[in-house]
């Protein structure tokens, strides 16, 4: 059998959420990315498909990175168990780029750099950035479609504001005074 990737619909939300509890488990509402992830859509979502059954699934979320760098936040990647081995992940991952590419200058992303490495990421870039509760930093990878886009990325990874407000060049502020190397 030969599987396809299409962008995610409506109707693939419990095969979605079906394959993430699978993969892993409840623990998942707990990762920084999730907190990032809660009560917003994604900008692109796709799902691997098999005899009209949901493999695998992967999204995009809009992010700030740092002071006002707009990038996107890979993950999660999901394959069904039975499935994998046979180069569904790698096809949602390169899908998933192929699409942000036309978009975004950067994606994020929190994985192994061993998997992720072979689509270009790594943590060269990522470490004055940092994610809203505990993780591993080297974890924490980028990949750049334009080069230099995430030269001196620094700040926290968060949510882009839904609307314009005064909050935002508050927000922004604190998060490059925090960025900001301190003297000794």
């Amino acid at each position: 059998m030969t599987f396809s990737i299409r962008r995610e619909r409506r109707t693939d939300e419990a095969a979605r959420e079906h394959l993430l509890d699978a993969a892993y488990g409840p623990v998942r509402f707990q990762k920084p990315s999730q907190k990032l992830r809660e009560g917003r859509e994604p900008e692109l979502s796709f799902v691997a498909v098999e005899d009209g059954r949901v493999v695998g699934t992967v999204r995009l979320w809009p992010v700030v990175a740092g002071a006002g760098q707009p990038a996107l936040l890979l993950g999660p990647l999901a394959v069904d168990p039975g499935y994998r081995n046979r180069g569904i992940g790698s096809a949602l991952v390169r899908r998933a780029l192929r699409d942000a590419r036309r978009t975004h200058s950067a994606v994020l992303l929190v994985g192994d750099a061993s998997y992720y490495g072979r689509f270009g990421f790594s943590a060269e870039k990522t470490g004055g950035l940092w994610l809203p509760g505990p993780y591993e930093a080297q974890r924490l990878l980028g990949h750049e479609f334009v080069a230099g886009s995430l030269d001196g990325a620094r700040g926290l990874i968060r949510a882009p504001l839904r609307s314009p407000s005064r909050i935002a060049p508050l927000l922004d502020a604190v998060t490059r005074r925090r960025a900001a190397p301190q003297a000794a």
